[in-house]
């Protein structure tokens, strides 16, 4: 297992490690609980193939949906930083399907639909970068609404494209 070096992910082992020994959990709940947090700290060191790793094994043996959508939410993070996108957004929609109001994985859909609608524009296609960008503001839109001025970036390009019909 790696080590952090920073007083927050060392106490939060700390903390983590005390829990295992201690809540009437099952073997398989914790060991799945292992494998994600190696995986959160394989990922923080940028080990990304070691991470997929991790977390696959931690969604192998979680059961519990809503942890699982922690899970999911992390395999999305890390296929977004290597350009995976396609799996990226597969793991953000089935993370919104369990929690539909985290405004992190909402910016971050919107984030990869808007990319896609630059990308649409660099090819020529307008119509497709429209509909890119008409999905990118349905999902801004709602991490705004859930987290009002966090998303500052996001509310400005709502209100410059004129999309910004709840805003």
């Amino acid at each position: 297992m790696s080590k952090n070096n920073n007083f927050v992910d060392q106490a939060f082992t700390v903390i983590a490690d005390v829990l295992l020994k201690v809540l009437p959990i099952s073997n398989r709940e914790k060991s799945a609980f292992t494998y994600y947090r190696e995986g959160m700290d394989v990922q923080e060191e940028g080990e990304y193939s070691e991470a997929l790793y991790n977390y696959y094994e931690a969604l192998r043996l979680e059961v519990d949906p809503y942890d699982r959508s922690f899970i999911y939410y992390n395999l999305a993070i890390v296929y977004t930083r290597i350009g995976d996108y396609d799996r990226a957004l597969k793991y953000y929609f089935q993370t919104l399907e369990i929690q539909p109001s985290i405004p992190q994985a909402l910016n971050n859909v919107a984030v990869i639909f808007h990319r896609r609608g630059e990308q649409s524009i660099e090819n020529g296609d307008l119509t497709k970068a429209n509909m890119f960008f008409d999905k990118a503001a349905d999902y801004w839109r709602e991490a705004v609404r859930i987290l009002p001025n966090k998303y500052i970036a996001a509310e400005n390009w709502l209100k410059m494209t004129g999309r910004n019909d709840t805003v």
